[in-house]
């Protein structure tokens, strides 16, 4: 695999307009072509028996089993708005156009 050279680095640092000293590009220039020597390590590798969906971690769902419950009934809600109008809460106008 080819490595970056100072160019490469400068350029890609003109592109995301960031503003890098000599020694930053330098320092970038070794790590970024260290990431790119560990990429190629691992492309070496057979990965033809592993499936596409396996997972370095076993992965578990962090969410709530969505479960219907009661809630408030309409006029409960609706006495909480500052202003309402026949059932609905009333909002700032944003589109033209009237209440209904």
């Amino acid at each position: 695999m080819a490595s970056l050279t100072r160019a490469d680095v400068e350029k890609v640092a003109h592109l995301a307009r960031l503003g890098l000293s000599d020694a930053e590009v330098g320092r970038l220039e070794g790590q970024l072509n260290h990431i790119l020597e560990q990429y190629a390590k691992l492309a070496e590798l057979d990965t033809d028996a592993i499936p596409p969906t396996a997972q370095v971690i076993e992965l578990e769902s962090i969410l709530r089993d969505d479960v219907a419950r009661p809630s408030l009934g309409r006029d409960d809600v609706l006495a909480n708005a500052p202003e309402t109008f026949e059932g609905r809460f009333v909002v700032a106008q944003i589109l033209g156009g009237d209440r209904s």
